[in-house]
């Protein structure tokens, strides 16, 4: 683990009073009972970024740690795996330094109410949605991030899973079929609005009839993108790649094609400046085609079919925020940002129908 006092670290986290409680003495018992320490006088901070997972920092064996734990509510089948991603990190920085260590995995929910994991803490700058403030009047480094995040990208995609064990995650055969069917199906229970839903059924009937290339599978993070990468705060290297709860193997493109659904341009609908994702209006950032031509000409890939690629990850993303709006969005306590990605998810499907029909 990474000593606390480390030069460099530009994480934020939220007020106690905006916190979601976590029991400590409980925790600490449990994780006594492990081998593993904790600090009585350091506090434990959740972090100020991210929609989903719920993650604090702890000291744990006298140094910095991270308690992950998916968020509260009904979750949707296969979302928010500890056990899955714990399986992934436990293992992965062997091969791929970028990767922090998962030490421990309690699927015990009795101890704080929920599954977690504890995991190596990597401390750096998390440049969070559409925050442009470090970017604005530097182009050079909107372009060393848009190269960052194609070579991460590769990096990830070049690991041999059978060398550290993970030559049975997943199941890439008929990958891209599951994820249609998966996203389809995620989309009908949530019952969206009869708009909404006529526009899922008609993308989901689409993605159906794509010819899809066959290509070796890979490790694949599926929701690759710039605030799950850990950056060093001066020179905006990156130090980490973190949020691999939804670690898979399967077809490259479709992790490429889930980075670019996020990847918004300045001339785009207003719907993808809604989105506030990542920086990419900044100058400097490369457009959408350069990315997927840099990621060709490293790894030599035939990119033919990515249009069909770019419609699924860009129905996921919709359904995604669907299911945002159902677990967080409605009811007594609902967030006022949740309760507006309804809409939000209705508007992405409209101009990712638009994609499928009218190719940019």
């Amino acid at each position: 683990m990474t000593n606390r006092d480390t030069v460099g670290d530009a994480h934020s986290f939220k007020p106690s009073d905006h916190s979601h409680p976590i029991e400590r003495q409980r925790l600490a018992a449990y994780l006594s009972s492990v081998g593993l320490t904790t600090d009585p006088d350091a506090p434990i901070e959740q972090f100020a970024t991210g929609l989903a997972n719920i993650n604090y920092r702890l000291v744990v064996n006298g140094s910095p740690a991270v308690l992950r734990r998916p968020p509260e509510g009904d979750l949707p089948p296969g979302a928010h795996d500890m056990a899955r991603e714990h399986r992934i990190l436990s293992r992965l920085n062997d091969a791929l330094p970028l990767a922090p260590r998962s030490f421990h995995l309690c699927e015990d929910e009795t101890i704080i109410g929920a599954p977690f994991q504890i995991i190596e803490y990597r401390p750096g700058l998390v440049i969070k949605g559409d925050d442009r403030s470090r970017l604005d009047s530097h182009p050079e480094r909107c372009a060393q991030l848009g190269m960052t995040l194609v070579e991460t990208l590769v990096a990830i995609h070049r690991v041999d899973t059978a060398a550290i064990g993970l030559d049975a995650l997943g199941r890439p055969d008929g990958f891209i079929a599951r994820a249609i069917k998966g996203w389809r199906g995620r989309a009908e229970r949530l019952e969206p609005a009869p708009a909404t839903r006529a526009c899922a059924v008609e993308i989901g009937a689409w993605l159906e009839q794509q010819s899809f290339a066959t290509r070796a599978p890979v490790l694949l993070h599926c929701d690759f993108k710039l605030d799950n990468v850990i950056l060093d705060p001066e020179t905006f290297a990156p130090r980490a790649v973190i949020d691999w709860d939804m670690g898979t193997r399967g077809d490259p493109l479709f992790d490429l094609a889930t980075l670019l659904s996020y990847w918004t341009e300045p001339d785009d609908p207003e719907c993808m400046h809604r989105l506030k994702q990542m920086p990419t209006t900044a100058p400097g950032f490369p457009r959408r085609a350069e990315i997927v031509e840099s990621y060709a000409k490293l790894t030599g890939a035939d990119v033919s079919d990515f249009h069909a690629h770019r419609v699924l990850a860009m129905f996921k993303l919709a359904i995604v925020f669907l299911q945002l709006h159902a677990l967080r969005g409605m009811g007594p306590e609902r967030g006022p940002l949740y309760a507006t990605f309804d809409a939000l998810a209705h508007d992405l499907l409209e101009y990712t129908h638009d994609v499928a029909h009218r190719p940019e």
